[in-house]
């Protein structure tokens, strides 16, 4: 049993000598709504908890993508001068072929 059970047993057992069954009976009715306030309370705390979370995770997820798309976009630009200037070392050396066959 929790903290919280075993003291809200107690007082209803201390309200029950003090003052009789009426006022146990109001206790255990107190003690009962306090109990079904901290549940719906944390239930709707993790709810909210929960949407926190997954609005952070879908914020992450585009950032991700975002940097992706820019990753790609560089690799991309990359290649193309590495390309480039393969092609430009390829024409420069049968250029230098030609030149020296025809000498």
């Amino acid at each position: 049993m929790n903290d919280h059970a075993s003291s809200l047993l107690a007082e209803i057992g201390q309200a029950l000598r003090d003052h009789g069954l009426t006022a146990a009976i109001t206790a255990l009715i107190g003690g009962t709504i306090a109990l079904l306030a901290a549940v719906t309370r944390r239930a709707f705390t993790n709810d909210a908890m929960l949407a926190r979370l997954d609005r952070e995770l879908l914020a992450e997820r585009d950032r991700v993508d975002r940097q992706r798309a820019e990753d790609r976009k560089g690799d991309a630009d990359r290649l193309e001068r590495i390309e480039a200037d393969i092609r430009a070392m390829r024409d420069l050396m049968f250029e230098a072929y030609q030149r020296g066959h025809t000498d």
